[in-house]
């Protein structure tokens, strides 16, 4: 009996490939892959000539005997489009049909990006929810999201970029203006990763492309954020260096949780100060 490789590849940088992943990849006889053309540009990048064969929702029923079948005599790694299988994708359905007829399932971890949003989003990462894509309807959205509501574990969602604003719009109405980091692209060439709150993450992604992953603020004890002597004077530094209002205004947002309007107030208050002192 052979062995189900539920192999991690990258979410995007080709170069995130562990060596352990490509060697399984190189002595399995079968690899089991949800999008075929994506993952033959992986496997020709390292020289890998395995087997392939396509594992998606649609051919599912279909391949999902044959691929047992080919567990019987030999080993098969599972790859899905990008990133850790099983999350989101038909290869759950596979490892739960491998583990009830006692094959072995061994994970080869890599690349996810729900660790690599979460890590660089600046949120708390001691407790998280992965709440994988957001229903399509919006009053099923705003059910989910009113599910979650009380949570105050970090959540962390994926969506397109066709639906990214309907999202934002229901988060902001279900869960309020909370800490927002919204990562673009993930380690792709186009990467970029935005913090601050959710109304200003609206305003900032009025076109969205590319994929995202939304990490979001738990909820927080209602204790409403202050401009502070310490803020005031991190404005201070930022303004004499030469940021904008609006680059400074966006990244203490996204650090203190303040909104926008009250930094700006603080950031015109500098402006009035300053010109006070020259007429002195």
């Amino acid at each position: 009996m052979g062995i189900l490789y539920i192999v991690a590849t990258p979410i995007g940088n080709l170069e995130d490939m562990t060596y352990r992943a490509v060697r399984i990849l190189k002595e399995v006889s079968l690899v089991a892959a949800e999008d075929t053309r994506k993952t033959r540009r992986l496997l020709d990048a390292y020289s890998i000539k395995t087997s392939m064969t396509s594992y998606y929702e649609h051919s599912k029923p279909a391949k999902l005997e044959y691929i047992l079948e080919r567990l019987m005599e030999s080993d098969v790694a599972l790859v899905s489009e990008a990133g850790t299988p099983g999350l989101n994708d038909p290869g759950y359905d596979l490892v739960v049909a491998a583990i009830r007829r006692n094959i072995r399932v061994v994970p080869i971890p890599g690349a996810s990006v729900v660790v690599t949003a979460l890590a660089a989003s600046g949120l708390p990462t001691d407790r998280f929810i992965y709440l994988g894509f957001l229903p399509h309807k919006a009053g099923d959205r705003q059910r989910f999201l009113k599910s979650v509501a009380d949570e105050p574990a970090t959540l962390v969602i994926l969506e397109t970029p066709h639906r990214l604003k309907e999202a934002l719009i229901d988060v902001l109405e279900v869960l309020g203006d909370r800490r927002v980091a919204v990562g673009r692209e993930l380690t792709k060439l186009h990467e970029e990763i935005f913090r601050g709150t959710v109304s200003a993450a609206l305003e900032y992604f009025a076109v969205p492309r590319g994929e995202f992953a939304l990490v979001i603020d738990g909820k927080r004890d209602t204790v409403v954020p202050e401009v502070t002597d310490d803020i005031i004077k991190r404005l201070e530094k930022m303004n004499r260096s030469g940021m904008t209002a609006k680059d400074a205004i966006a990244e203490l947002s996204g650090i203190t949780g303040l909104s926008h309007k009250k930094l700006y107030q603080a950031w015109l208050n500098l402006s009035s100060s300053s010109h006070k002192k020259i007429d002195k």
